[in-house]
This record gives C-alpha cells, sequence and structure tokens, in this order.
C-alpha cells in the first residue's frame, strides 16, 4: 500500500489523525535532534578528552627530546670548558689516530691524571651515563676525518675525502637539531639500528670559526620511557618525525625506514607549534606537534574506532533514553487525540441523522469541554427547530402550495383551448393556410399547459419552448429563427414546468428587432455534475447596464414585488423547490444580445414535482 493510499485512507479526511501525525513527526523530530545534539556533545567531548591525552603525551615526548637535545649540547659545552680536553679533541680532529696516541703519550710524561682530558675516555663516560647514546662522532671540516665512537671504548677513524666518499657534503649541509642518521654516515659508522635520532651540534676553534660537527646517535627507545606515565591514558599511535619526513621513533614499531601513511595529512594541518585535530577518511584523528628550534614534528594517530569504543555506551543509553521518549510523546497524545476524535464521530453521526430529516436524534456527550458544550448547544437548537416547525414552518408551507396553486393558474389559462380550435377551423376553411398553422401550435402548446402530468421531464419544456417559438417563425417569417439542442440522454431529466417558456416569451416581446432579417435564439442544455444547465442565447436588443442592475437586485429580493413576473417566478420556484444554488442567472450587452442562464439538480423524471 503506498504512502498517497495510506494519506487518502486514513488521514486526508481525518483531522485529528493529521493532528497526531504532525504531532508525532514534530515530536520524533525534536526528540531525535536533540538526541543527535546531545551525543554529538558528549561524543566530541571525549574525543577532545582522548585528544587532549594523546596531546600531553605527546608534548612530554617533545620536552624529553627538547631536553635531550640540550644534554648533547651541554657536553658540547662540557668540552669547551676544559681547555686541555678540547685541545686534544681538536688534535684529534685534525691529525691521524697514530699521531693522537704520539700527542698523547708527550701528554703522559707531563700530565698527573690525564683521564679527565682524553676524549676517548671522556665521551666513553658521557655514553656510560647517558643509556641511550650509540655513537659519538666528531667530523673535521678542514682534515675530513671522521671519529667514531661506540660503547666499551671502540673506536676507528674514518678518512672522508670527497673522492672517495659522500660524507663532507653531508656534514657540509648547514643543519641542526634533531634529524634522521644519514645512511653515509650509518655506513660509515657501520650503525644500522633502525631506532635511533641523531642530534648534531657544530663546533668552533678558539678563533671561533667552525672547525667541523659534533654528532650523536641516541637510542629512540628512550623515548618510550618517556610514555611509561601516559601509557594507560592515550589510546593510539605517537611518531616523531624529522623535518623531511622520516620517522625517528615510533611507538607502534612499525613505520622504521618506511615513510609515515599519513604525510601528506601532517603536511596540510596548522604548523605553528601547536596541536589540532584532524580526520583522515572518517578512520583517524592526527594531532600534530612541531618544534620549530630542533626541527622535529611531533604526530598523534588514533584510530577514529578506538575512540568511538569509548563512548559507545554513551550512544546505547541516548538512543534507549530517546526511544521511551518517544513511545511516551506518541502514545500518551494518541490516547486523548483517539478519545476526542471517537467523541466527534458520534457527533458527525448524529448530525448526519438530522441532515436525513430525523429531528428526534440526540448527541449524549456530558462531557464540560468544548466537545460537550457544543453537543448541549447542538441538541438545544434541535429542540428549538422543532417548536419552530411545528409553530411556523408548516404554515409557510402551506402558505406557498396556495401561492404555487394561483401562479399556476394564472400561466395555465386552458379555457382558452376550445375557443383557439374554433379560430383554427376557421382560417382554414377561409384559406388562411398559415393563420391555421399558428393557431395550432398555439392550441397544442395550450393544451401542454392544460394536461396535467405526474412526470414533467425536459422533453416537455423544449416542446413546449418550440410549439411557443413556431408561432413566431410562422409569423415573422424569413425574419426570425431558433435552435435548440440538447442531448438525447438528456430528455428524460425532470425540470420544473414553465421554467423556459416565459423566458423566452420576454425575448420575443422586448428584445426581437422586426427590421432586422437574422433574429435567432438559442436553446441548449448540458449536464454539469449535479447540475442541469438551460443556456438561452439572442441576438437581440439586448439590456442596459442599469436596467440589468434592477433585474439583479428583483431577483435577489426575498419576496415578489410584482414586477418582472415571469423571470421572477421562474427563479423564485426554482429556489424554493430545489435551493439557492438554482435558478436564473441574466448576462446581456446592448446591442449584442442577452444570455439567459437556468440550472436545475439534475434529477431522473421519476421524481418530478408537478407544479
Amino acid at each position: 500500500m503506498g504512502l498517497g493510499r495510506i494519506y487518502r485512507n486514513y488521514f486526508k479526511n481525518n483531522m485529528f489523525m493529521r493532528i497526531l501525525l504532525i504531532f508525532t513527526i514534530i515530536a520524533i523530530l525534536t526528540i531525535v535532534i536533540l538526541s543527535y545534539l546531545m551525543f554529538s556533545s558528549l561524543s566530541q567531548s571525549i574525543v577532545e578528552k582522548e585528544l587532549n591525552n594523546q596531546k600531553a603525551a605527546m608534548e612530554n615526548v617533545s620536552r624529553y627530546l627538547d631536553q635531550r637535545y640540550q644534554s648533547v649540547e651541554n657536553i658540547a659545552r662540557d668540552m669547551y670548558r676544559n681547555e686541555m680536553l678540547f685541545s686534544n679533541i681538536s688534535f684529534l680532529m685534525e691529525h691521524p689516530y697514530s699521531q693522537y696516541v704520539q700527542h698523547r703519550m708527550d701528554q703522559f710524561y707531563n700530565e698527573t691524571n690525564n683521564n679527565s682530558t682524553d676524549p676517548l675516555q671522556y665521551f666513553q663516560q658521557v655514553m656510560d651515563e647517558n643509556g641511550d647514546i650509540r655513537n659519538i662522532m666528531l667530523y673535521s671540516s678542514e682534515k675530513q676525518f671522521l671519529s667514531v665512537f661506540k660503547p666499551n671504548k671502540q673506536y676507528k677513524q674514518l678518512t672522508t675525502d670527497m673522492t672517495h666518499s659522500y660524507i663532507p657534503d653531508v656534514m657540509a649541509m648547514d643543519y641542526k637539531g634533531i634529524t634522521a642518521p644519514n645512511y653515509w654516515i650509518r655506513k660509515a659508522a657501520d650503525q644500522w639500528a633502525p631506532e635511533l635520532y641523531a642530534i648534531r651540534v657544530p663546533i668552533n676553534n678558539r678563533q671561533l670559526k667552525n672547525a667541523g660537527q659534533f654528532l650523536v646517535y641516541l637510542d629512540s627507545g628512550g623515548i618510550t620511557d618517556a610514555l611509561t606515565s601516559y601509557k594507560d591514558s592515550f589510546k593510539g599511535d605517537i611518531a616523531v618525525l624529522s623535518a623531511d619526513g622520516k620517522v625517528l621513533y615510533d611507538s607502534e614499531g612499525k613505520y622504521y625506514g618506511k615513510t609515515y601513511p599519513y604525510m601528506d595529512v601532517t603536511d596540510s594541518l596548522y604548523d605553528g607549534g601547536n596541536t589540532r585535530p584532524a580526520e583522515i577518511s572518517s578512520r583517524m584523528y592526527i594531532n600534530k606537534l612541531t618544534s620549530a628550534d630542533n626541527g622535529y614534528v611531533v604526530i598523534g594517530a588514533v584510530p577514529k574506532k578506538d575512540v568511538e569504543a569509548s563512548y559507545s555506551g554513551i550512544r546505547k543509553t541516548i538512543i534507549t533514553i530517546s526511544g521511551i521518549c518517544i513511545l511516551f510523546a506518541i502514545f500518551f497524545p494518541a490516547f486523548f487525540v483517539i478519545n476526542f476524535a471517537n467523541r466527534t464521530n458520534r457527533i458527525i453521526r448524529i448530525t448526519r441523522k438530522v441532515k436525513n430529516g430525523d429531528l428526534s436524534a440526540r448527541i449524549d456527550n456530558p462531557g464540560e469541554d468544548e466537545l460537550g458544550q457544543i453537543s448541549r448547544s447542538f441538541n438545544d437548537m434541535l429542540d428549538e427547530l422543532n417548536l419552530y416547525i411545528e409553530r411556523v414552518y408548516k404554515a409557510e408551507i402551506k402558505q406557498k402550495q396556495t401561492e404555487l396553486v394561483a401562479l399556476q393558474a394564472r400561466i395555465n389559462p386552458h379555457f382558452l383551448y376550445n375557443t383557439l380550435e374554433v379560430i383554427r377551423m376557421r382560417a382554414i376553411s377561409q384559406g388562411a393556410k398559415d393563420v391555421g398553422e399558428m393557431i395550432y401550435s398555439l392550441s397544442v402548446l395550450f393544451k401542454s399547459l392544460v394536461k396535467q402530468k405526474k412526470i414533467y421531464t425536459l422533453k416537455d419544456e423544449l416542446e413546449a419552448c418550440r410549439l411557443y417559438l413556431e408561432l413566431f417563425r410562422i409569423r415573422y417569417k424569413e425574419k426570425f429563427s431558433y435552435t435548440i439542442d440538447s442531448d438525447p440522454a438528456l430528455q428524460g431529466k425532470s425540470v420544473m414546468r414553465l421554467s423556459l417558456q416565459p423566458l423566452i416569451e420576454n425575448y420575443i416581446v422586448h428584445g426581437i428587432q422586426t427590421n432586422r432579417d437574422d433574429n435567432h435564439l438559442d436553446i441548449r442544455v448540458r449536464e454539469e455534475g449535479d447540475m442541469l444547465v438551460a443556456v438561452i442565447t439572442d441576438n437581440g436588443k439586448g439590456i442596459t447596464p442599469e436596467r440589468l442592475d434592477e433585474i439583479h437586485e428583483e431577483l435577489g429580493k426575498p419576496e415578489e414585488s410584482g414586477e418582472m413576473f415571469g423571470l421572477r417566478s421562474v427563479h423564485s420556484r426554482l429556489q424554493f423547490l430545489y435551493g439557492p444554488a438554482y435558478g436564473v442567472e441574466i448576462d446581456s450587452r446592448p446591442g449584442v444580445g442577452t444570455v439567459v442562464t437556468v440550472r436545475y439538480p439534475n434529477r431522473e423524471g421519476t421524481d418530478a414535482e408537478d407544479v
């Protein structure tokens, strides 16, 4: 069953069902919208809380990395503070290791304590104190020597001239901060561990000119230790990227040596040192924290499904509460609306009984509300109506019946019929054939008027009109013509007697122009729903607007004034017998003609009134 059919059957003609439907739609929409807004607000709060937790962990990672960078700078500053140590470091950077050994042996004889000034001992002590340092490297820009220090006093020195290595080019790049280890330096140092990040600090000589680079490789496992206190408070993955997008740290360990999968999104995020979440294809939330000073980016990625799991219980609770509210919002109003609908239907049934003539029906509705007051008022009205019918209406009906009989007597002079027949025979005997035809038509017309028929149909009325018009067609010969057009299926319809002939007579008396040869009258009858409509059209003199206004005013009067007897009698009888929807309408233009429209009820001839 389609929605249109359901609407027509249950809602179109049922005001209470429409009210209930509208209220239900409004209630459901209101509850759904409020529930959605509430869920959206709560879920957004939970999302922000989870992202803030992740942001706090990311900030702790950033603080840790800044501290590690600061500690490397502190190591470099400590080298500068110890003049002998810095002198040895500078000598080691600019001479082969064999010469450095000789240099240290010369110092051995001149110093009582040389451990604090030996670069190897010093850097080993640094690595012992900082367990996350995997390599310390010194690079000489002038000699292009690369010194690599490893734990357990492992050391090697490499010559990295431009003709045999890319390391000078790498070291010549002017950048500082936290970066990913370079491939060529990894290869030279034989350090391939993936969980590493590099911190480089320039080294200047005593003349404050750049002498080389101080490079430290650190294990990113220390970042995991920094997240230990946050591991239960945030969801998702935290990664640290270098300025060129290489993965320095990944809490899940999945992206070392690979391209970070959300790099395109992180590039499009606001890059001002603050975090701002972004949603990736409805799958992931991203937080970004950029360190402008140290050149790294901390990325927090949390799957949307993990965040949704945090507020799934709220969703179920809101859906349950919303469903209960919708049920209450529908069933309670429906109970009252249906009760009012039933009481209203009882009132409608009683009014239909009264409409069908049962004036003894009464509405049983004892309520004190509006419907109860309407019911009591209706019952009181019926009581008053019955009294009025008994005292006044029956008397008026008798009066109208008397007036109708008198009217019929005035327009049906049947005593003339015999006289006209004698005149017709005399005219024929003296050779006046056309006079005889006119008298014959007139006598037949009067005969039909005198004859009382139980059923008077449209066919009878049109025949009376034809006989009347035939009289004047013979009289005016070639100056007058007429047409009568009606569907044969309408011939048996019941009409009021003498409802068209008086109107035709008005045209003959007032409208025909004897100085013209094209006088014409047209009668057409058609069916319009529950009405039968007869239209009489002529091309006569027409009626002036002033006179037409007088005619309309006369037709609108409740009582007859004696003027326009034929027109007024037809109009008043139609309205009296059938109601105000029926009667006569007139439209006319001077010099053009007149159109008279007569409306009857569309009834079969079995129930015709004999008027």
